[in-house]
């Protein structure tokens, strides 16, 4: 395989490269676009199930304090009733402390039950605002999910399309190019470079005169010294007789 094929072979698969490149980077897009939503819901409707279940729990405990208040208000009244037949000062002063006691439990639980209902109230103000925005994305979701994957399946297609047109442009290569073509792809995102003035077209650094002289001379497949690339000359435009 002579040089000016191991060129047209190389610039064509570079071709292909560049076309794959821009397939992934528009599969990448889709995705992260489709996984950003579905991520998005997911958080909000874990979000949901937590303070969903906060609620529940404010709730329980609002209605056990309110059934303490309850019965200590059935014990108030029965302390009045052991006071009023107290027989002694020693009865009436112990009836008395029990009153105050469970009085001072009974304001106790109340605002225990006022405390829990302002914490329900504020969560289920902060539960309807969560639900409206999962609610949002669902239906945003719901109306790109198919032509996204719609779209994504397409994209696939293509590449599977390129990437087949890729593994016959790869076998035009020798090995030994190829792998060399691959090792500098995969660290500089692209694999070969052009020179017409001197000056490498990848990485824009002049090359070295003997350098550029040879490759001017004859068809050669050099390594640029800055960046790597496999570069070769390609002679200037004609220039416009007019």
């Amino acid at each position: 395989m002579t040089i000016p094929d191991q060129i047209r072979a190389l610039e064509e698969l570079a071709a292909i490269d560049a076309d794959l490149k821009i397939l992934d980077d528009q599969l990448a897009q889709e995705r992260t676009a489709l996984e950003g939503l579905k991520s998005s819901l997911k958080r909000l409707d874990d979000k949901l199930a937590a303070d969903r279940a906060q609620f529940a729990l404010f709730e329980k405990s609002r209605n056990e304090f309110i059934g303490e208040v309850r019965t200590l208000t059935g014990q108030i009244e029965h302390s009045r009733d052991k006071m009023n037949r107290a027989r002694n000062e020693r009865e009436t002063n112990a009836a008395q402390r029990e009153l105050e006691e469970l009085r001072k439990l009974v304001r106790d639980r109340e605002q225990d039950a006022t405390r829990v209902t302002t914490d329900a109230e504020a969560l289920k103000v902060q539960i309807d605002a969560t639900d409206k925005e999962a609610q949002v994305i669902r239906e945003q979701l719901g109306s790109t999910e198919g032509s996204a994957n719609a779209r994504i399946a397409e994209v696939e297609a293509k590449r599977g399309e390129e990437q087949a047109k890729r593994d016959v442009a790869q076998k035009n290569l020798p090995p030994a190019l190829f792998r060399r073509y691959e090792n500098v792809r995969a660290k500089k995102g692209t694999g070969i470079a052009q020179t017409t003035d001197g000056t490498c077209r990848a990485c824009h650094m002049a090359l070295p005169p003997q350098l550029f002289h040879r490759l001017r001379r004859e068809p050669l497949l050099e390594q640029c010294p800055s960046c790597f690339r496999i570069i070769y000359f390609v002679p200037p435009p004609a220039a416009n007789p007019a």
